[in-house]
């Protein structure tokens, strides 16, 4: 399993939307992704997966003395 990450989705209707949200379980990153509640469940969670991915790959560049690098100044 070298190289795997365990990975939970959680998936919830909201009317018109499904909202689906992943999970790494060894970092607790989270990212949240919506869709129409007609999109398939497969692309729904590959979506997911992809912004999960781009997450950690931002978290594991960072040095952990600085704040996380997003758009807009700190002030």
């Amino acid at each position: 399993m070298s190289g795997e990450r365990e990975i939970f989705f959680e998936i919830t209707r909201i009317g018109d939307l499904q909202r689906v949200a992943a999970v790494d379980a060894k970092t607790s990153i989270e990212v949240v992704v919506q869709a129409p509640a007609s999109a398939s469940l497969a692309d729904v969670r590959a979506l997911a997966l992809r912004k999960l991915q781009r997450a950690l790959e931002r978290a594991d560049g960072e040095d952990g003395n600085s704040p996380p690098h997003r758009p807009g100044k700190l002030v």
